[in-house]
């Protein structure tokens, strides 16, 4: 490696290792098995290193249930829980359970509480639009409950 540049040196320690690398390659690969089988185990590596695909899915079919193997079952259609049916805006205002008595926490209290109900991300994308109307008015009315609230301490 005396004498010559870097970049030489690099290309023949990597054909060096190539070498070792071809020559360790051409022993055979262990071959994972059980006693007393006769059937290979999933965990049989093919020359390249990578497990047979064969034997995993022998192995699959061999070990899976009847449940497992049948067809998956359709989903069951959704259904719309009765809170998201109720858009009105006095019946939203119901079930926030406002009242003329309110304070700024008890306010954010119930848009959070509201919120964990209703929030359309924590709904079936067909109900969506139906909580999201209901985050809209509820929001609404409880902006309007702050401002009552911050004009009644003014005065």
């Amino acid at each position: 490696m005396f004498g010559m540049s870097v970049f030489q040196s690099v290309l023949e320690r990597l054909k060096a290792e190539e070498t070792e690398e071809g020559a360790a390659r051409e022993e055979p690969l262990p071959r994972a098995s059980i006693l007393g089988l006769n059937a290979g185990f999933a965990g049989n590596l093919t020359s390249s290193g990578m497990a047979d695909s064969g034997a995993v899915r022998r192995a699959y079919f061999d070990t899976a249930s009847e449940d497992m193997l049948a067809p998956p079952k359709p989903a069951p259609e959704p259904v719309m829980p009765d809170h998201l049916c109720r858009i009105r805006p006095e019946q939203i205002a119901s079930d926030l359970g406002l009242t003329d008595m309110e304070t700024a926490s008890g306010l954010t209290d119930k848009r959070r509480r509201f919120a964990a109900e209703n929030h359309p991300d924590r709904h079936h994308p067909d109900f969506r639009g139906n909580a999201t109307v209901r985050m809209k008015i509820a929001n609404m009315l409880i902006d309007e409950a702050q401002k009552r609230l911050c004009l009644m301490q003014r005065n």
